[in-house]
């Protein structure tokens, strides 16, 4: 897959009302779907798709990212849990999905995509208050 082609290859090429930071090997945003307050996908921001084609620095740096944006979620939404998913089946590029599981949670010992649910759409200022309050705890 060349770089054009990726859907988050061209994410990270951009801000938007969601991004969140940029950090030395990733870049976070907001999920648009925030039926899970706080979920958040942090994109490398190179194309790769495995662990192992990142040299072991790289792979070092990018825990350290995904760690400093869990950290301030844990700040900002107090959860019980975050969740930390690396897949890549729908999309091949590595990226975290970052999610901060509440004690409201319908179905806390699920994965959130085995959660059946509308998604939740902030509206335009919903949205910039939950970054900047993210931003705020980095």
């Amino acid at each position: 897959m060349s770089t054009r082609d990726c859907a988050l290859c061209r994410r990270v090429a951009e801000t938007g009302d969601q991004w969140i930071a940029d950090f030395a090997m990733t870049r976070a945003y907001l999920h648009e779907d925030q039926f899970f307050p706080g979920y958040c996908l942090l994109i490398l921001k190179r194309h790769a798709t495995e662990l192992f084609h990142l040299d072991p620095d790289e792979r070092a740096a990018m825990i350290e990212e995904v760690s400093r944006l869990a950290r301030a979620l844990d700040t900002v939404f107090r959860p019980v849990k975050v969740n930390y998913e690396l897949l890549g089946n729908q999309i091949p590029h590595i990226h975290w999905h970052v999610i901060p599981r509440l004690a409201d949670d319908p179905l806390p010992r699920w994965p959130v995509w085995r959660v059946d649910h509308e998604p939740l759409h902030l509206p335009t200022e919903g949205c910039r208050e939950r970054v900047a309050a993210i931003r705020a705890a980095l």
